[in-house]
């Protein structure tokens, strides 16, 4: 019997997905949180990061009991013949959530190091402000942005706790990479878990490698084109 590279697509096809995922989400909550001068700043802020600090599986847990087929939202789903828990858009929620801070927290950065004045010249012209999303804040916030969208999927890849908490280890099906470790050198398998040991590792020195390039472009790109 040969060598089951499921998992390898299952991984790709979730951080491929959550990122996706988390780039829309993570921006729109970035520059609402920018504009936004409420009460509940902090608190939402800290609702936002919060994945970032909690363990995967507590974080896991929280989605069980929201997904779980007598939770809020599982029930709902459950109702009109959906199921989540220990489905392949499980993984895809799992890592999303984890990921999402990653997203959040350098695209609001970059929105808070454009200048002010730059905004305020474009509403003076008249320009809408979805236009100016688009047009000025976006481009000019867009190395933080790539920067939060590699390390998006960098945690997507390697998300294990959330994921076995309710994707479980169904082969073919939710069995990401990090799950296929564990359960490999759990089974005794430990030729099996060094391999994908390997391979994950290998990607995630793939990703490295690509952040740091665009960071090298960036800083050779960026002065040049504001000497112009």
């Amino acid at each position: 019997m040969g060598f089951d590279m499921s998992p390898l697509r299952i991984s790709l096809e979730t951080a491929f997905t959550s990122t996706a995922v988390t780039f829309v989400l993570g921006i729109l909550a970035a520059n609402w949180m920018k504009e936004y001068r409420g009460r509940m700043k902090s608190l939402l802020d800290g609702i936002f990061n919060l994945p970032l600090v909690l363990p995967p599986t507590v974080v896991g847990f929280f989605l069980l009991l929201l997904f779980g087929r007598n939770g809020p939202v599982g029930k709902i789903l459950f109702n009109i013949g959906i199921t989540v828990i220990f489905s392949w858009p499980a993984t895809v929620i799992a890592a999303s959530v984890v990921s999402f801070p990653m997203m959040y927290r350098s695209a609001r950065g970059a929105f808070e190091q454009i200048d002010l004045n730059i905004i305020n010249a474009a509403r003076t012209l008249g320009v809408p402000e979805w236009k100016i999303f688009l047009k000025v804040v976006l481009p000019l916030a867009w190395p933080g942005v790539a920067a939060g969208t590699v390390l998006a999927f960098a945690r997507a890849i390697g998300e294990f706790g959330a994921t076995l908490m309710i994707a479980g280890n169904i082969p073919g099906r939710t069995q990401t990479i990090p799950v296929a470790i564990y359960f490999a050198a759990a089974g005794g398998d430990m030729d099996k878990a060094l391999v994908w040991v390997i391979l994950i590792i290998l990607i995630s020195f793939t990703v490295i490698f690509l952040m740091n390039f665009w960071s090298e472009v960036q800083h050779k790109f960026i002065p040049y084109y504001r000497g112009r």
